[in-house]
């Protein structure tokens, strides 16, 4: 039974229950209308149910840090709070879908909303909160980044690949079976783990070994919305098995083992492996091929990774804006509670590029990861009947390769009742399927219709042969389905094939079989798709943190689906494009300098890879980012930069944060005393301050408003040679003045962390838009830069609006 009905049944049963008590100390039988009425009063009057039944919903419970050290007493604490909603223990029972009583406090359940409003007024709930779904967001990338063996002192060396560090990866499971998680080599699992190898469908024990040591999975949320999930098509499993590929692809990229000759249909060829090989792997299932991740499900799985013992917490999901306060985000609260002991959480930045303000996971504890480009390439030759030829780029392995297809146009071929310019952009249901039959059909990008993926599908499901997609230039190469071709072109080209279709009775298009190219193009870039900042819950947050490849990433893959739709070659390697490709490479980053690091905190070993993130691409040009039109990367397209992992090992200087501090920034944000105390697990009093967001211990200045003269103030600790002397050099943005008091730090056995201020004032007249520099500190060996990135405005600007 569906919780939400169980919840229903378990309270009209003890509703039920107080009639034929009441009635029996009468010693009335009433007639069945009154008895009736008489139990549809008690149930209007009882505990709030002036809504329907069906209003019933999940809600979170947020109760911050746990008072008791118990987690049992924990767990009963919420069921009393629930009983007494209720007036009924087992009505309670059967309302709770969670409890979270490791790292945190609090639960989900099925609640009316009445119910829920009640469960705010309770002293120590900190926020009660409605259900969301959540959307998930190599053999070339690592060498790229240059971490490999041949660095004699690299991050991979000098941490024996990551041996020792715990990666937790919240996703849709993994394919255990993949040779990216064979065990050879490995070492035992540590003492220190805590965490359980939860068996399910076609997964059991022996599918954990020493290098997937835990594996857990979450369908209670999921299931208490949209009910059973149906796994008799074999297209899901209720157990941590990956039935969609996503989760199996950001673990082997993470963590995943060395594995020789490994390709996508021959294409991007090579060794491929995970960031830190020898890490070990935890597994939390939280999102599921038939879509979605649930909220109460991944907090679940916060609360049980923190009890685990992971030391790194990777995650590809997030919602889009308008994003939810941080004290209603489940990511900001599992994120919080995990960073406060010690692990750090890695979190993908989201899709919407390359549009300002679509930054997600922007809490200042987040390690938040734009998607960059790697210098490899996937040209693709299009032979036209002209004779003529033209390359863009795509994944076609040369099925046909001597074939000639007839070749339309979208908007020539449009369906009865569809807009011409939505055909012409070949949205879904657009196309004359008769018209479109055994052709291929060239399409547009547009507004409404962005995705070539989307495009892809929609000329499969009119019964064309392939797909030619002229857009704004990307090097992301999308692949929706293995079966039908589709080419990438930009839409100079793309002029140039409509205007042969044009001209010629017959248009004909033939394609050649794809190749691939290495160090013949220009990288990093940041990736069209990527979200850009602001910052729109905290400006004054820079985000994202760093830029990580995250197109064209071969890593393995679930072969589930061709399994499912019997392919005679399943595929278990697959190129995939996404800040979810990013964020572990971050991850992976992250485990091998915790081995080299182990005292760092969190925040220390995020300002590592910030202040020492490079600007330039490898031809010493400034990075740029993707859009329309291509422009000079700037901090809210990559944070700090495109991240330099060999460089992060010595930083010199770092930016470091407690847990205190989060506290006086959440106090600044305007959440209650009672709200701050419960979230520290103490008695807080916030008290009124000005500027602590913009002083809150960043690697990066971040003033939305600049509208007087500002003072900004930062603390650095030394990591470097304890005598150490730094001289400060600023690169201003434009139409401010910038001055860094004092200009030189002296170092020693005594002073080993000093703080320093940067005096802001504007120079602009009038409300100016935002400008960008950066602040380095450089003893002659280091280089320690952290972005400036400052907006002035006029207060007479905001009296006149």
């Amino acid at each position: 039974m569906n919780p939400r009905d169980s919840c229903v049944c378990m309270y009209l049963s003890s509703i039920s229950g107080r009639l034929k008590d009441t009635l029996s100390l009468t010693h009335m039988a009433p007639p069945p209308g009154i008895a009736v009425t008489l139990l549809l009063l008690l149930a209007l009057q009882s505990y709030g149910f002036l809504l329907s039944f069906a209003s019933a919903n999940v809600y979170i419970v947020y109760m911050g840090e746990r008072k008791y050290g118990n987690p049992e007493l924990v767990s009963e604490s919420h069921h009393e709070i629930l009983s007494y909603v209720f007036g009924s223990k087992e009505a309670a029972r059967e309302s709770i879908l969670y409890t979270y009583k490791h790292g945190f406090s609090g639960f989900a359940a099925v609640l009316t909303p009445s119910q829920a409003n009640h469960i705010a007024d309770v002293p120590g709930v900190v926020r009660v909160i409605p259900h969301r779904f959540l959307d998930l967001h190599t053999t070339r990338s690592w060498n790229f980044l240059q971490v490999d063996s041949h660095f004699r002192n690299g991050v991979l060396s000098r941490c024996q690949s990551g041996v020792g560090s715990i990666i937790g990866v919240m996703d849709t499971g993994i394919w255990p079976e993949s040779q990216s998680f064979r065990d050879e080599g490995m070492g035992d699992i540590p003492s220190r783990w805590r965490g359980i190898c939860q068996e399910g469908e076609r997964f059991n024990h022996s599918h954990c070994n020493r290098k997937i040591i835990g594996a857990r999975w979450y369908i209670k949320g999921y299931e208490a919305e949209f009910g059973k999930i149906d796994t008799s098509d074999g297209f899901e499993f209720l157990s941590p098995r990956d039935a969609s590929g996503h989760g199996t692809h950001t673990s082997s990229t993470a963590a995943g083992g060395f594995i020789e000759n490994a390709s996508f249909m021959g294409l991007a060829s090579g060794l491929a492996r995970g960031g830190a090989p020898s890490s070990w792997l935890a597994i939390y299932k939280v999102c599921w091929a038939t879509g979605g991740c649930s909220s109460a499900d991944i907090l679940a799985a916060f609360d049980d990774a923190i009890f685990d013992g992971v030391d790194v917490l990777s995650a590809s999901l997030g919602s889009p804006p308008p994003l939810a306060s941080y004290v209603e985000d489940v990511v900001s609260i599992g994120s919080f509670h995990a960073v406060a002991k010690g692990i750090s959480v890695v979190c993908s930045a989201g899709n919407s590029g390359p549009y300002s303000q679509t930054i997600i996971n922007s809490a200042p504890w987040i390690f938040t990861v734009a998607a960059s480009t790697i210098d490899r390439a996937f040209p693709t030759a299009i032979s036209l009947g002209n004779n003529q030829t033209v390359v863009g780029q795509g994944l076609y392995t040369g099925m046909d390769v001597n074939k000639f297809y007839p070749l339309v146009y979208g908007q020539d071929i449009a369906s009865v009742d569809a807009d011409e310019d939505s055909a012409g952009s070949c949205e879904l249901g657009t196309l004359n399927g008769t018209l479109a039959n055994g052709k291929f059909v060239l399409c547009f990008q547009s507004l409404s219709q962005r995705s070539s993926t989307a495009a892809q599908r929609t000329v499969m499901s009119a019964g064309g042969a392939g797909l030619i997609f002229a857009q704004f230039p990307s090097k992301d190469v999308s692949l929706s389905s293995d079966s039908l071709p589709c080419v990438q072109i930009d839409f100079a080209i793309g002029t140039y094939i409509l205007t042969y279709i044009g001209a010629t009775r017959n248009p004909i298009v033939k394609l050649n079989p794809t190749k691939t190219l290495l160090e013949q193009q220009i990288s990093p870039e940041v990736a069209f798709f990527s979200a850009r900042g602001p910052n729109s819950v905290s400006p004054s947050v820079l985000k994202p943190d760093i830029a990580a490849p995250g197109v064209n990433i071969l890593s393995s893959w679930s072969p589930a689906y061709s399994l499912l739709q019997h392919q005679p070659s399943p595929v278990i390697f697959k190129i995939e494009s996404g800040t979810s490709m990013a964020c572990p490479h971050i991850s992976g980053i992250v485990a091998l300098l915790k081995g080299i690091h182990p005292t760092w905190s969190p925040a220390a070993i995020k300002s590592a890879l910030i202040t020492t993130a490079s600007l330039e691409d490898q031809y010493g040009q400034s990075i740029e980012a993707e859009g329309a039109p291509q422009k000079k990367a700037d901090p809210f397209d990559y944070g700090g930069g495109h991240v330099n992992p060999n460089k992060a090992i010595a930083p010199g200087l770092i930016y470091d944060i407690e847990t205190s501090d989060y506290i006086r920034f959440l106090c600044s944000m305007g959440y209650n005393n009672s709200a701050i105390s419960a979230i520290a697990g103490a008695s807080i009093t916030c008290h009124k301050s000005t500027n602590v967001q913009v002083n809150l211990n960043l690697p990066s200045i971040t003033i939305h408003e600049l509208k007087e003269r500002m003072t900004v103030s930062r603390t650095v600790t030394n990591v470097g040679p304890v005598n150490s002397i730094y001289i400060a050099r600023v690169q201003t943005p434009a139409g401010v003045s910038v001055k860094v008091k004092p200009s030189a730090l002296l170092f020693n056995s005594t002073a080993k962390r000093l703080e320093f201020k940067v005096v802001f004032r504007p120079l602009l007249k009038v409300a100016g838009r935002f400008s960008f520099g950066n602040l380095y500190w450089e003893d002659g060996f280091h280089v320690v830069r952290i972005p400036l990135t400052v907006r002035t405005v006029l207060d007479d600007f905001y009296a006149e609006a």
